[in-house]
Order: structure tokens, then C-alpha cells, then sequence
């Protein structure tokens, strides 16, 4: 028995376990951070005979084995890694464990090529281990984070949600001002365990982390049009920095939106997906719009795939604490997408779809995405699995003089399903007078000229079963996400400009694989050019949408995150004329002359132009900042037999 204790122990030793070195050392520059986003610096020394493909491994929890990193860095990052010394300097945020980093030497000769990250390179192998760090963390008393607020549709209402590691009892007070939070409200807990995930990677070992105690709660008899300050957790537990809002106007005249689809999150490390580095640039931007409304109520819509966690939990931490600067300050709503809730076994999968719903959750099957957010409606629909149901699937709200209606692509819209039946008596009872305008929002798009042949059915779909509806009902705009590009349409149906709501795809707020467009018949390599005559412009340029709209008219601008300029621009009157400067397609339904509404759109343009030029005057900097965090991550190896591809997938 000894001798077999023995053998088996040499076995472990020698194959098994990897190789360490004691000559090399680690160091950190603090082991105790209060809050996210605070950096710790890594300093290594001593590493023999240095190579390109020597790296770090960050490590959460701790105690993870030592294949389950949740992200890694090239050592040559560093300036003066070919000296076996350097540093590198990490932001981190709180994934409610401690961290360690460890560094490994890895030969080309080790390549797996079973083992690649989204860019088809081999993930680092730690079959060599040099060095690693004792456990660091953050402090105790930080307080909650990821806060993002929401409306209820409930009148004077606004919900806040947060995160927080422990389940103890936190609440959000709230006022007129700073120092006078004197109103209290309580707030319910929740949670999702790594058995309620429905497939893999989301409910193995390398993509499960704990997601923390989920809070909801509800600020009440609010003033229209006030600006409240807030903040959120307990004297035990710690409180997060105050937050500010302005309360929704109902009496509004006017309504500011930032729309966008697809945006993501950034990590300051490399992962086993790609990250989508120009969700920064979105993300700054709005914050600067959003600084520079004043006193004005705004919200944002994201219409579907929202963090491209995929599966891997600590994506989702990335996403609320990169979007937090925005959403604490405005609403923040969304619709789910595919890669929210896609998994092969999803209750709604009708033959015609086979081929459609993939498994482009990573394995979520809607949870993350039902528990983290918490939109007005109840709609919700069984996953048929321990997954709790999948909540936010189709909603409506007035803001102002819009009537936002958000839908779900994903699941049953076909007639007779509750969603179709939802739709169509939310459109038939709209208040005209109240909301001149309807804006419906969906992820998958109903017109598109990108070439994706797996979609083709659940537009024909859409045709048949939802386009009726919204041309009926006289919906003004439909916003579209999932293709990862902005595409304005004519005001159209049934693939006929004259009439219709004007369909924008505005998919573009930072996911970086970009679908081709539509293909000459005759040449299957080129784009059709010019475009189609339904298809008024295409753009490729990240960014974001604003709208402003007023009781007369409603304005929808893209704006480039390069620039922070407009690129594009449609103007719809409520007497359904849609106005465009570089195009006009008259819609008229009442048969008067509108030559003088058309004489408004050079003031308009100009008004647009001085308050881009605002804007850009205070952003100017960040368009030149952002991003830097992360490009760092990417200056990989050098002499590398493989190179990265952006690939063209699914979106």
C-alpha cells in the first residue's frame, strides 16, 4: 500500500502537476482595493530566458484550479520584459472573491489546438508555473455596486437595482438633495444558482462564477421633472457614492432617448470570447449627452445582446460596472437577443427555426439577463427547465410624447401567442394626443440588406405576422439591433417605400464582427451598389442613436463615436410626413401642403450641428482617451505562427 502511495505521488508530481520555478518573484503594489476599477500593479523579476509567450494568469476566486483563469496578459506588454523583470498595471472590479495572478513560461511546441479563445488563437496552456501571488481582494465596507435604475410605468416611480456579495438587508434613501436624504424604501433580494444555468459554458466550471445577491427597489411619490439624489445599501454592509435622476415628466412636451443594439463590455484582460473594446466610446459619449441635458429626464434603450457574456459569468460584472456611469443617472432599458437566451433546448423552437436558435447564450437561457434587469409589464415565459422563468420578454411605457413598446424575438410572436396578443391590443389603445409617436423595439430585424441567410426565415415571419400590426396601428419607427451596422429604411411595407413605419437597424454600439451586405447576383464577392432603393444609407462607423421628439415632430440621429457628429438623420412629423436631409419621401396622410414644415429642416440641421458642436466641445478628450485601458491587453506576442481573424458569426 505505501509503495502504491508512493508511486501514485511521483506520478502527480511529475505529470500532473505543473512545473514551478522558486527563482522568480511576484509582487503586487497593494492586496486591499475599496471599490471597482481600482488598479493593482504586478511586478515580476527574476524570469530566466524570457519569451514572447510567457504570461499572467488572473485567477477569481483565489482557489481556482489552475486551468480556470478568467482572463491572462502577455508579459510582453511590459516595456522591459526582455530583461526577465516588469510590470503590469490591471484595473479590477469586484467579483465579490479575492484574486490572484500567477505567471507561466509557454513554448510553442505545447499549442492545443483543441484550445483557442474567439479569435481562433491557442489559449495559453499552465503547464509551466513560475510564480504566483498571495491572495488580494477588496476590503470590507466598499458597498454595493452595478447600480442602474428603471422605470415601472408606474406614475412618480423609479426602480434602482444593485449588487452586492453578502444578502444582508440594504435599502435606498433618496431626496431633493445631497444632504437631505431623508425617504426610505426597502428593497427585495434575489439570487440564480450555477444549477438553474441550462448548458455550458455557463454552468461549468470555467464559466460559473457566484453572480452575488441581486437588489430591487423602488423610489416613490416622486415630483415630475425634479432632479432626486439617491444611494443604496446599509451602515452595516457599507454604501455606494450618491447617485442623482431626474424624475420623469409625464406633462412632458419633449422626450430625449439613446437608442443602440449590440453593444457589450470591455475587459482589461484577454478572455475566452472577445470583448468589444468600442463599447467604451458608447458608453463615454452618452454619459457626456446625458451631462450636458441638465436638468432634462433622458433614457436609454438597449435593444438586445447586451453584455456578450456568453456563458461566462464575470462579463456581466464588467457590463453593469462600465455602463453604471449612465444608468445610475437614467433608465436604462432592454430586450433580450440571442445571446441572452439562445440554447438548443428553449421551449420555442418550431421547425422553421431549427436552424435559427442556436446556442448563442453560452448556456443562460435567459437568467442572468431576467434577474439583473426587472422592466415594467409581467410578461414571462417558462424555460421548461429548473431555470426560473424567463422574465422582460415584451413590455410598453409612455415617456414623455413616445410610446416605447420593446418585443421579443426570441420567443413565440406568431399569432395567437401572448406576446402577438399583447402587441396588438398595446398598439390599438395608444393615446394619440398623449404619445403622437409608437416606437417599437425588437432584436432581430424585420428589414435588413446584410447577408444572413440563417435570419431569412423569422423575417418572412415577421413579415406575415407583426408587419400588419405596426402598419395598421401607424407605428412611426421600428429599431432593430443584431446586425452590427446601422441601416436606414425607407418609411415602407411589404418591401414598398410610401407608407409604414421607417425601419433603422442600429446595431452598431460596439460588437466588432461585421456582417457583409446583400450580394450582386452576378458577382457573389461585391456588395450590391449603389443600394437597394428601400435601403436610404448604410454605415459602419460605431455610435449610437439619439431621439428628440416634440409634440409635432420627432427626430432620430446617428451619431459617430470617432467624431461624435451626426452621420445620418430622419425627421418624422406627426402628420406622418418622414423628412431627411438627404432624402424626402412624402407619407402624407392628411393631403395638405407641407412645403413649409419641409422649410424647418435647415433650422433643425443647424440646431443639430450647434449642439453636436457643444457636446464634442466637452467629449473632446474622450475621444481620444477611450479605449486605452484596453488596448494594452492587445499587444500580444509578436512572432506567432496564427494571427487574429474577425471573424464574420452569427451576431
Amino acid at each position: 500500500m505505501n509503495t502504491q502511495i508512493l508511486f501514485s505521488f511521483i506520478f502527480l508530481t511529475l505529470f500532473i502537476t505543473p512545473s514551478i520555478s522558486n527563482s522568480p518573484s511576484l509582487s503586487l503594489s497593494t492586496t486591499s482595493l475599496s471599490k471597482s476599477n481600482n488598479s493593482v500593479t504586478v511586478t515580476w523579476t527574476g524570469v530566466n530566458s524570457p519569451s514572447q509567450l510567457d504570461w499572467l494568469g488572473i485567477y477569481s476566486p483565489p482557489n481556482s484550479s489552475i486551468r480556470n483563469y478568467i482572463g491572462y496578459l502577455y508579459l510582453n506588454t511590459s516595456a522591459n520584459w526582455k530583461s526577465g523583470s516588469g510590470s503590469i498595471t490591471i484595473p479590477l472590479i469586484n467579483l465579490r472573491s479575492g484574486y490572484k495572478i500567477r505567471i507561466f513560461k509557454w513554448t510553442k511546441t505545447e499549442y492545443d489546438p483543441t484550445l483557442h479563445d474567439h479569435d481562433n488563437n491557442p489559449l495559453p496552456q499552465p503547464e509551466h508555473l513560475l510564480a504566483e501571488t498571495k491572495e488580494f481582494g477588496f476590503g470590507s465596507g466598499h458597498g454595493p455596486d452595478q447600480v442602474h435604475l428603471a422605470l415601472t410605468g408606474g406614475r412618480g416611480e423609479m426602480r434602482v437595482m444593485f449588487l452586492s456579495g453578502d444578502g444582508r438587508e440594504s435599502v435606498v434613501r433618496y431626496g431633493l438633495g445631497s444632504g437631505g436624504m431623508d425617504r426610505v424604501v426597502g428593497t427585495r433580494v434575489g439570487r440564480y444558482e450555477r444549477e438553474d444555468m441550462c448548458d455550458s459554458p455557463a454552468n461549468n466550471s470555467v464559466g460559473w462564477r457566484d453572480p452575488g445577491f441581486i437588489y430591487d427597489g423602488v423610489m416613490v411619490d416622486l415630483e415630475p421633472g425634479k432632479r432626486y439624489f439617491y444611494k443604496v445599501g446599509s451602515d452595516a454592509g457599507g454604501w455606494s457614492e450618491t447617485f442623482s435622476f431626474v424624475s420623469p415628466d409625464e406633462s412632458s412636451s419633449e422626450t430625449i432617448a439613446f437608442l443602440y443594439g449590440d453593444m457589450g463590455t470591455v475587459t482589461p484582460y484577454n478572455t475566452y470570447k472577445r470583448t468589444q473594446e468600442e463599447s467604451i466610446s458608447t458608453i463615454k459619449w452618452i454619459a457626456c449627452n446625458i451631462e450636458a441635458l441638465g436638468d432634462k429626464p433622458a433614457l436609454v434603450s438597449h435593444i438586445g445582446d447586451i453584455s456578450y457574456a456568453r456563458g461566462y459569468s464575470w462579463l456581466w460584472d464588467h457590463f453593469f460596472n462600465q455602463i453604471e456611469p449612465v444608468a445610475s443617472k437614467v433608465p436604462y432599458h432592454v430586450c433580450i437577443g440571442n445571446h441572452e437566451y439562445d440554447w438548443p433546448m428553449q421551449p420555442w423552437k418550431p421547425d422553421w427555426a431549427r436552424y435559427i436558435y442556436a446556442k448563442d447564450g453560452g448556456g443562460e437561457c435567459g437568467v442572468p439577463y431576467s434577474l439583473k434587469f426587472n422592466m415594467p409589464g409581467n410578461a414571462s415565459e417558462s424555460t421548461g427547465s429548473r431555470a426560473p422563468p424567463t422574465r422582460n420578454l415584451y413590455y410598453s411605457f409612455d415617456f414623455g410624447v413616445v410610446h416605447f413598446v420593446y418585443i421579443s424575438t426570441e420567443t413565440n410572436f406568431l399569432k395567437g401567442s401572448e406576446q402577438y396578443e399583447f402587441l396588438k391590443k398595446d398598439l390599438e389603445t395608444v393615446d394619440r394626443v398623449k404619445t403622437p409617436f409608437v416606437v417599437v423595439q425588437g432584436h432581430r430585424p424585420m428589414y435588413t440588406t446584410s447577408k444572413e441567410a440563417r435570419d431569412h426565415p423569422i423575417r418572412e415571419k415577421m413579415l406575415e405576422h407583426l408587419e400588419p400590426l405596426l402598419v395598421g396601428n401607424k407605428v412611426n419607427l421600428a429599431l432593430w439591433g443584431h446586425v452590427h451596422r446601422y441601416e436606414r429604411f425607407c418609411p415602407i411595407n411589404n418591401y414598398k417605400c410610401g407608407s409604414g413605419p421607417v425601419h433603422v437597424v442600429i446595431g452598431m454600439a460596439g460588437a466588432d464582427w461585421k456582417p457583409i451586405w446583400e450580394l450582386k447576383p452576378n458577382h457573389p464577392t461585391m456588395s450590391i451598389y449603389p443600394q437597394l432603393a428601400h435601403s436610404l444609407y448604410k454605415g459602419s462607423e460605431f455610435g449610437y442613436t439619439k431621439l428628440i421628439a416634440t409634440k409635432e415632430r420627432l427626430t432620430l440621429t446617428y451619431i459617430g463615436n470617432r467624431d461624435g457628429v451626426m452621420h445620418d438623420n430622419v425627421e418624422i412629423l406627426a402628420a406622418k410626413e418622414v423628412v431627411n436631409e438627404n432624402f424626402t419621401s412624402i407619407a402624407s396622410t392628411d393631403g395638405k401642403d407641407h412645403d413649409a414644415e419641409k422649410g424647418k429642416i435647415g433650422k433643425n440641421i443647424i440646431f443639430w450641428y450647434v449642439e453636436g458642436a457643444s457636446v464634442l466641445f466637452i467629449c473632446l478628450m474622450v475621444g481620444y482617451l477611450v479605449g486605452l485601458m484596453s488596448r494594452a491587453k492587445n499587444e500580444v506576442v509578436t512572432d506567432k505562427e496564427w494571427i487574429p481573424l474577425k471573424t464574420i458569426e452569427q451576431p
